[in-house]
């Protein structure tokens, strides 16, 4: 068997990325929002599904949880330990994912850089492959005073922050990753923002949203919708109670009817050009065409060689075939032609 080397010119390395909605069913935006019964009574954090039908195709596609600092919002789990409580395992587990430090508080900006609560949204895992996409975040979120549209603020900086999570951009009023254009809200100077900072914070890389309840507690004028979150000093003493900042967020985007995002995957391929010139591969190697005493059987096979390239195997330096790459049809060569054949590999 012969073999024809590669050249450094024939690989070229190339990504692109892809986008695909976030929601099953390749449903971009999701506007009606249901929960499973018996969660919602005692659990401390919500499961959120796109379809009331739970028997046939209703899939998770985020879930909401309460965390707090000091354990407020939630039963104990043990009452001779009072401190030791869902909402403060939840806060933990993410400032360790988040920041990669124990001992950090969450950081909004304004007057709530140190935040001793917050409400965490993650994407169900089946809803993206990578990681979710910057600038098609949109939520809009809704209470008795009003409605806010929130977004990520991609396209507002230039310069990208990166936490112990990967990427992180603030949430702030707005459309599409750019902040509104209308007045900043009653208690700060910045537009999007509020006086409790931003309304939490973007993470496509672990495809989690990190909302902030001080801002979504301040008035309407404020920028927030009064909504209520219970974030005393002591954990709350009855099961119900400790779903209430979970359901109150779960109903804010019931009520918005509108939260749309997509996901993004980058593939990386190696584009291979196998380049077979004219004196090349025109002679088969079936044994079938040699005779017993090793002529050829087929006399136009000598002056007039023809073949039929229809696969291509790549081969490392110690002959150890790698991968195999198909033609759709036979490829007929000979004396007088040349083919270039280009072989894709992703990952």
């Amino acid at each position: 068997m012969s073999y024809t080397q590669f050249d450094p010119s024939d690989f070229v390395i190339s990504s692109d990325s892809i986008t695909a909605p976030a929601w099953s069913s390749n449903t971009p935006t999701l506007t009606t929002f249901f929960t499973a019964s018996g969660q919602i009574a005692s659990n401390f954090y919500l499961d959120v599904y796109n379809t009331s039908s739970l028997l046939t195709n209703a899939a998770v596609q985020y879930s909401i949880a309460y965390g707090n600092a000091i354990g407020s919002g939630s039963m104990a789990l043990n009452n001779l330990v009072p401190g030791n409580t869902p909402s403060r395992i939840t806060y933990g587990q993410f400032r360790n994912l988040v920041y990669g430090n124990p001992t950090t508080y969450f950081n909004f900006g304004g007057l709530n850089t140190a935040s001793i609560d917050i409400l965490a949204i993650s994407v169900d895992r089946n809803r993206y492959k990578e990681s979710l996409m910057p600038g098609t975040f949109n939520l809009t979120l809704s209470s008795s005073v009003g409605s806010i549209q929130l977004t990520d603020n991609s396209n507002d900086v230039s310069t990208i922050t990166y936490l112990d999570c990967g990427r992180v951009f603030n949430i702030v009023s707005g459309s599409y990753g750019t902040s509104n254009n209308t007045t900043a809200p009653l208690g700060t100077s910045t537009r999007g923002y509020t006086a409790s900072g931003s309304y939490g914070l973007f993470l496509p890389d672990i495809a989690t949203l990190v909302l902030n309840p001080r801002a979504l507690a301040l008035p309407f004028a404020s920028g927030g919708l009064n909504l209520s979150f219970y974030s005393g000093s002591s954990a709350l003493s009855t099961a119900a109670s400790s779903s209430l900042n979970v359901l109150t967020t779960h109903r804010a985007i019931q009520s918005g009817s509108n939260f749309q995002l997509l996901s993004q995957e980058t593939i990386s391929s190696d584009y291979v050009f196998v380049r077979i010139k004219n004196a090349e591969y025109n002679y088969s190697t079936n044994p079938s065409f040699i005779s017993g005493s090793g002529g050829l059987l087929y006399s136009n096979f000598i002056n007039n060689p023809q073949t039929y390239i229809t696969t291509v195997g790549l081969y490392n330096t110690n002959n150890d075939l790698l991968a195999v790459a198909k033609l759709s049809i036979p490829l007929v060569k000979d004396f007088t032609k040349e083919a270039l054949i280009t072989v894709k590999l992703d990952w």
